[in-house]
């Protein structure tokens, strides 16, 4: 069967990083290898379409007004739609892209992925009440309208079924992907630190997240007290940008931990591979709603292990792997001790070889992209 589908985004990853957006571009570059035909649409620059290799254009800048962009949107729709028949598949990324087009996408196959819960996310993040409550309005909206939902874990097909009402018969679970072979480089750990500049002295704790709230950076910096007074040397660095940096900045100033917790600021994608590889673990900290937890897999991918926090999509991916790298509890007494007893030896710890193995098997991109055509096809057919 020959797919045709319209892939409706957020922005293109290498313009704006984020997981859905990284989500997003692998999906539709792994898709057309599989012989799936996309149309992609999302907002960004005009060059959109020359660094996607054709794969997605713009119809709109990420920073115009929020009328504008709609408008802009069905515009760029239009054509495709008018030129392929009902058969023909429409799938959302990003539930508010796909409002303009909502008429077309309830006489059509419909697919939407559920990558987080865009209003609840807001309200942990700190949005005002009003504005929170319209995003789950805009969510329900276009939801309630598809065939069936792709949802990244078990944890977040609950939420889709129980906070925003969609039927669980039409939930299919599959989780992110990753690009293995790029992650599973050849450099040794001290390799990796040289080429970054990273002490090799050390023992090294890696977290790479955006610098917001609900991902538990707060508690990773409290944890860092308990780690340091059984592993003295410890240096645990934080990669990524964010709106909390100051608040960051100051709580590991206020807990002396200068020498312990750095914040290394924004680190390239490109880099990403080596970073992974020069720690001797990584950390997910997070404290509510993880869907899937592509960095999870990534530093797995590159040979490290992973400690994360017992919450949604984390648990899921450690726990049929290295159930002993799960905290006990998503707190800064729970992460600095299992950080700890890693490190020094009181628990397993799988090696290289096994992490890129277990990411390589199940999470690489020609897994999922398999999965996720399979539900296409369903819906079409």
């Amino acid at each position: 069967m020959t797919l045709e589908t319209l892939q409706i985004g957020m922005e293109w990853f290498s313009e704006r990083p984020g997981g859905l957006n990284r989500v997003y571009a692998h999906l539709l570059a792994e898709l057309d290898q599989q012989g799936v035909k996309s149309e992609g649409l999302v907002s960004g620059s005009p060059d959109v379409e020359r660094i996607s290799r054709g794969l997605a254009r713009a119809f709109a800048r990420p920073g115009d007004r929020l009328p504008h962009r709609l408008r802009a949107l069905r515009r760029a729709a239009m054509p495709w739609l008018q030129a392929h028949d009902e058969h023909a598949l429409i799938v959302s990324h990003f539930a508010q892209h796909a409002l303009p087009v909502l008429d077309f996408a309830r006489r059509r196959p419909f697919v939407v992925h559920f990558q987080g819960p865009w209003g609840q996310e807001s309200r942990l993040e700190g949005a005002p009440r009003v504005t929170a409550w319209m995003k789950e309005m805009i969510e329900r909206r276009v939801y309630h309208a598809a065939d069936a939902a792709i949802v990244l874990s078990s944890a977040f097909a609950e939420i889709l079924a129980m906070d925003l009402g969609f039927p669980r018969e039409r939930i299919h679970v599959i989780p992110g992907g990753v690009e293995a072979a790029r992650f599973a480089i050849t450099d040794s750990r001290e390799q990796a630190r040289a080429t970054l500049g990273w002490p090799t002295d050390r023992p090294i704790v890696l977290c790479v997240r955006r610098l917001v709230r609900r991902v538990g950076l707060e508690l990773l910096i409290d944890s860092a007290v308990e780690l340091r007074s059984r592993v003295p040397d410890v240096l645990v660095c934080i990669a990524g940008s964010g709106s909390i940096r100051g608040e960051l900045e100051a709580r590991i100033a206020e807990r002396q931990l200068g020498d312990t917790v750095r914040l290394l600021g924004f680190v390239p994608d490109a880099h990403l591979p080596q970073a992974y590889r020069a720690a001797n673990l990584s950390v997910v900290p997070t404290i509510a709603l993880e869907g899937f937890g592509l960095i999870t897999v990534e530093s797995l991918a590159a040979g490290t292990a992973c400690v994360v926090t017992p919450v949604d999509g984390l648990r899921e991916i450690v726990e049929p792997f290295a159930p002993q790298l799960i905290t006990t509890s998503a707190t800064a007494s729970a992460i600095g001790d299992t950080l700890a007893r890693a490190l020094l030896g009181e628990v397993t710890v799988p090696d290289a070889r096994a992490c890129a193995e277990y990411a390589r098997t199940q999470f690489d991109w020609p897994v999922i992209a398999t999965q996720v055509r399979h539900v296409y096809e369903q819906v079409v057919a």
